[in-house]
């Protein structure tokens, strides 16, 4: 029996989440930031611990990286992930003043320091229903993410190792759960094995 697991985004779907979020009057950057947060695997107690300091270099400007410290991951599960251009420059545009001060969390509320994991759950939660995404959580965006670095990884040199370093898992067999099948890819698979065998 197949366990139930977050839905994959696809490519018009993250389309459709940012473009809804960008229209948004109220919150519409820390959305954002928090949606591509998701998308570059970070589970939803990353997101909510992710300090400003690990999204800054030396210079205090926003890095290229996100150094998560294992404080704010699973366990030991700290690490370095390549920030997207995107990010980067919402994230300036989000930090602004912010960035005097790299002890305080990327991610925060109206009303208090920093979302808890739990409402990061619950925001993605109403967010996909609103958006009429079935099957669709807080880790989707990890889901997404794995799954499309697993299929990219060899096209640039990489292995499915670089994959578990990006999410912070230490067995292959976890990494393997998280990532979709596409039958349009086995097909192509099956169907370049032999050529014409007839």
């Amino acid at each position: 029996m197949l366990k139930r697991q977050a839905k994959v985004l696809s490519d018009a779907q993250v389309k459709m989440v940012l473009k809804y979020l960008e229209s948004c009057n109220r919150n519409a950057l820390r959305n954002q930031v928090m949606f591509l947060l998701s998308l570059h695997g970070l589970r939803a107690k990353e997101i909510a611990e992710l300090q400003v300091a690990m999204v800054l270099d030396a210079e205090g400007l926003v890095a290229d990286v996100i150094s998560l410290e294992d404080k704010a991951s699973k366990g030991k599960s700290g690490r370095v992930i390549p920030i997207h251009k995107t990010l980067r420059v919402l994230l300036a545009d989000y930090l602004g003043n912010r960035i005097s001060d790299p002890s305080r969390y990327v991610i925060e509320t109206e009303r208090s320091k920093k979302f808890s994991a739990n409402a990061v759950v619950v925001y993605f939660k109403r967010l996909y229903k609103k958006l009429g995404l079935v099957g669709c959580s807080s880790h989707s965006g990890r889901r997404t993410f794995i799954t499309n670095c697993a299929r990219k990884t060899s096209a640039v040199g990489g292995s499915i190792k670089d994959v578990m370093a990006l999410v912070g898992h230490k067995h292959l067999g976890t990494t393997q759960r998280y990532v979709d099948v596409n039958s349009e890819a086995q097909r192509a698979l099956v169907d370049g094995l032999y050529g014409s065998i007839r």
